[in-house]
């Protein structure tokens, strides 16, 4: 196993086992675990996720401003877009926003946090839109949560212009010590992982880490990626980042909500325990995290896509720094 598909960063529990799952399944699987869970993503694992949004805005945006000459953001897709941070944000710099998700309460609650954006359910790898209508998409941390990612970034390669821009992020690979401690507080408590958790079959998997992304976007015909490494601590209050998996949310909450009240309970002392070593003189956990950020540009027909400027290596804080 190559990475924690199907996982994310807060679950710290790849999703692996011996049999890989269809496609359908996996996705299936996927689409129970975010099911109607809109607002306490938002108050748990949302506020995670939230973290790149700037360099993702960055990487994206300024290809739009290079196309138009103007001070507006362009046309940009934001795919898989929860409760609508990053489409937010883009909104702010003056793009023109159109947001999509798999999952209903995430596009109700993004519609209701989005008047000035179009925002519709849609589902990788089909989005309803023509070849070439978006200067620059983004994908946050979606093409961990698909079945077939070598197809999804095909699918965002697809609706992008040529010229135009697309930037996403996946969950780093072995996961940071802060991004794996829900799954060993599940793990020291004996409860142990279903056999039929779904995985990627093997020739949709792909490692997570700059290279391993880097190749995903060659697979799509998207040559010259540029990908690096993001590392931050979250710091986050305990019991709110205990929520997000008791409201059962993602692979590790549905793991946790399926057991019977002692073992919730003994996972909870176990996470109690195991976050003492993350826990800051104010009380806050400061979890140490990774994603990885991939940048490509679409390239122009019967022309070679521009080089991609460096991008500045990371900057690692130690925990608990402001």
């Amino acid at each position: 196993m190559t990475q924690a598909q199907g996982s994310p960063g807060p679950s710290g529990t790849p999703a692996s086992s011996d049999t890989p799952a269809p496609s359908g399944s996996f996705d299936a699987s996927e689409r129970r675990a975010w099911g109607g869970k809109a607002d306490a993503y938002a108050r748990s694992f949302g506020l995670l996720c939230a973290h790149p949004v700037p360099e993702l805005l960055d990487a994206a945006l300024d290809i739009a401003l290079d196309a138009t000459g103007a001070t507006a953001g362009g046309r940009v897709l934001d795919v898989g877009a929860g409760t609508g941070t990053v489409a937010a944000a883009a909104l702010a710099r003056g793009a023109e926003v159109t947001a999509v998700d798999a999952e209903p309460s995430m596009v109700a609650a993004a519609a209701r946090a989005l008047p000035g954006a179009d925002v519709r359910l849609a589902t990788l790898p089909q989005l309803p839109f023509p070849d070439g209508e978006f200067d620059a998409v983004i994908g946050n941390f979606v093409l961990n949560h698909v079945g077939r990612p070598r197809a999804a970034l095909a699918e965002l390669r697809r609706v992008t212009r040529p010229g135009g821009r697309i930037a996403v992020t996946v969950w780093g690979y072995p996961p940071a010590p802060g991004q794996s401690l829900l799954g060993r507080a599940v793990a020291a408590a004996g409860v142990p992982r279903p056999p039929d958790f779904p995985t990627l079959a093997p020739d949709e998997d792909f490692p997570s880490t700059a290279a391993g992304l880097a190749g995903l976007f060659a697979d799509a015909r998207l040559p010259g990626a540029t990908a690096r490494t993001l590392a931050w601590d979250h710091r986050v209050d305990p019991d709110t980042w205990w929520s997000g998996p008791a409201a059962g949310i993602a692979s590790v909450g549905q793991l946790l909500t399926a057991q019977p009240p002692s073992v919730v309970a003994a996972v909870r002392a176990e996470f109690d325990r195991l976050a003492a070593e993350f826990t800051t003189p104010e009380g806050l956990l400061a979890l140490p995290h990774t994603a990885v950020l991939a940048v490509a540009d679409v390239p122009r027909h019967g022309r070679p896509p521009r080089t991609r400027r460096a991008l500045t290596p990371p900057t690692r804080r130690a925990p608990g720094a402001p």
